[in-house]
């Protein structure tokens, strides 16, 4: 964790996070850092996102209200369901699940419009010249990279674009050396002309036809008429502050409403078990309402804001008891991503999360571009009943997520996670932890965590709980009637959080996930992380 410092940023891999802290100390915005660094983490977290994915953002200024950036890509215009006809489900992989826009790029060219009436901008080739390089030089393998790369070796090997991502034909080895020459060009011709040339320029020509050769629907058509938009975040008022998410389709509300359920219950508690226990049943409840109404915005059924009401806080507190666990499960989705934060040193700060949605998403892989396109789509249904039916212009449902909170001591946060379903749980986990219990905040997210339901790479929906977690609570949960699995400590399954804090005397502090590759950087201090340990969670 750093601390005492003007600015500050996380990322999950440590050279993302030296991309957005070197832009910084050129004194560039938290806006522009995280344009540098989301370029950077596209090339060192290939299996996680990329510019064929999708992004959400959560900006604040001092003194004013968020805004949001809702950068989920549509259906194209051709993803109807007759596309799809003799098909129950749409594919997984492959040119049918490359269905939906990527809006990423997009994300990142309406933050820098913010950005740019913040102050004068730097060029758009300083901030992407650090990820030309990154893809020119070669990449080191991770160990997350790796495993990604021979879990998906038998589905995805074979089509020639994609031997990109292996090395003489096999899966890649921790600590290898990959090269992403293409990408380097894709990324160097846009400094040079600009961001919306992915969309109506040469790149979104090249991209097109490349998604037309791998039997997708996606269309040239479909690049022009594509716009990230801005939006009005979700928020809600607890004891503590005011938290705020994105709307839908992400499942922001869902975030929200297990800070908002546990804001009314956790002075019940009395210790870990407890805590723990009471953070598992508020995320129930959030996840049948997300599950129940969370769609594309046209086909709400309610407005989600009125989920955060206290009446309908009340209804759902009511189904939240203390010695005992409601049955489980309900519907799961699955998700992969990676979450980033910053703050520079006029305290504007920035909440992003950008993805793939799958390892290697679509395993489709643009050869004239070196981008992998994102398989967000499949989160549609071919079922006509569902409030998830395909129909083109439309956005799938999002696990997509970033945090940001306001607290009545003056702090204000930026945190987040990637991980599926567990990306509102492990918020509220590292938010709980360092604001209702006043963990330190590098604690707050090392320190043993636990998963209700599908994370990425993952198929069961019971209780997930990190070995440590099992060690002082297990026997308590299980006394509640928790369905409980125990998997090894600092897993991975358990996502990759982060978080930046800003103090009211313009101290900041920033800490990263031990589970991941990351990095914490705050100007000119160091970094440190601590492992859980018994008792303290």
């Amino acid at each position: 964790m750093t601390k005492n410092t003007m600015s500050g940023f996380t990322a999950p891999h440590y050279a993302a996070a030296q991309v957005g802290n070197a832009i910084l100390e050129k004194g560039g915005t938290a806006i522009e850092a995280m344009v540098a660094a989301a370029a950077s983490v596209a090339v060192e977290y290939p299996h996680m996102n990329g510019l064929g994915g999708d992004g959400f953002w959560l900006i604040s200024e001092p003194g004013k209200a968020p805004v949001g950036i809702d950068a989920a890509g549509i259906a194209a215009k051709n993803a109807t369901p007759a596309y799809y006809k003799g098909l129950n489900a749409i594919p997984e992989r492959g040119g049918k699940a490359a269905l939906t826009m990527a809006g990423a790029v997009s994300g990142w060219q309406k933050a820098l419009e913010i950005s740019a009436q913040w102050q004068t901008p730097l060029p758009l080739g300083t901030l992407l010249d650090t990820a030309v390089n990154q893809a020119i030089w070669g990449i080191e393998v991770t160990q997350s990279l790796s495993d990604a790369s021979f879990k998906t070796f038998d589905t995805l090997a074979g089509d020639p674009a994609f031997d990109q991502f292996l090395i003489k034909g096999k899966a890649l080895k921790k600590g290898k050396i990959v090269k992403l020459p293409k990408l380097a060009e894709t990324l160097k011709h846009l400094a040079e002309a600009g961001l919306d040339d992915f969309y109506r320029g040469e790149t979104a020509a090249k991209l097109a036809a490349d998604l037309r050769a791998a039997g997708s629907p996606v269309t040239l058509e479909d690049f022009h008429n594509y716009e990230a938009k801005l939006v009005e975040p979700l928020s809600v008022t607890t004891s503590k502050g005011t938290l705020y998410n994105l709307p839908a389709p992400t499942q922001g509300i869902a975030s929200l409403l297990i800070l908002a359920l546990y804001d009314r219950v956790w002075q019940q508690g009395s210790d870990d078990a407890d805590m723990v226990h009471l953070l598992i049943e508020c995320t129930k409840q959030a996840f049948i309402k997300r599950n129940r109404y969370v769609t594309d915005p046209s086909r709400l059924s309610v407005d989600l804001q009125t989920l955060l009401s206290p009446e309908s806080l009340q209804d759902m507190q009511q189904h939240i008891q203390l010695e005992s666990a409601q049955a489980w499960p309900h519907p799961a989705i699955p998700g992969d991503t990676i979450w980033m934060g910053a703050c520079d040193s006029e305290g504007r700060m920035v909440s992003y999360i950008q993805s793939l949605y799958w390892e290697f998403g679509s395993g489709v892989v643009s050869p004239s571009t070196g981008i992998v396109w994102n398989n967000r789509g499949t989160s549609f249904s071919l079922d006509t009943s569902s409030h998830q039916y395909l129909q083109p212009g439309l956005t799938p449902f999002h696990t997509l997520n970033p945090a940001y909170a306001e607290l009545n001591d003056g702090r204000r946060i930026s945190y987040g996670t990637m991980g599926g379903e567990g990306q509102p749980q492990t918020q509220a986990a590292l938010f709980a932890r360092h604001v209702y219990h006043n963990q330190p905040l590098d604690k707050s997210i090392a320190l043993g965590r636990w998963l209700l339901g599908r994370t990425w790479g993952d198929v069961s929906h019971n209780l997930k709980v990190e070995r440590d977690v099992n060690d002082y609570v297990g026997e308590a949960l299980r006394s509640r009637g928790h369905d409980m699995v125990v998997v090894e400590a600092c897993n991975e399954l358990m996502g990759h959080a982060g978080a930046v804090v800003r103090h009211p005397d313009g101290s900041t502090q920033a800490a990263t996930d031990p589970r991941s590759d990351g990095k914490a950087f705050a100007t000119a201090s160091s970094v440190s992380t601590v492992s859980a340990g018994q008792g303290e969670i």
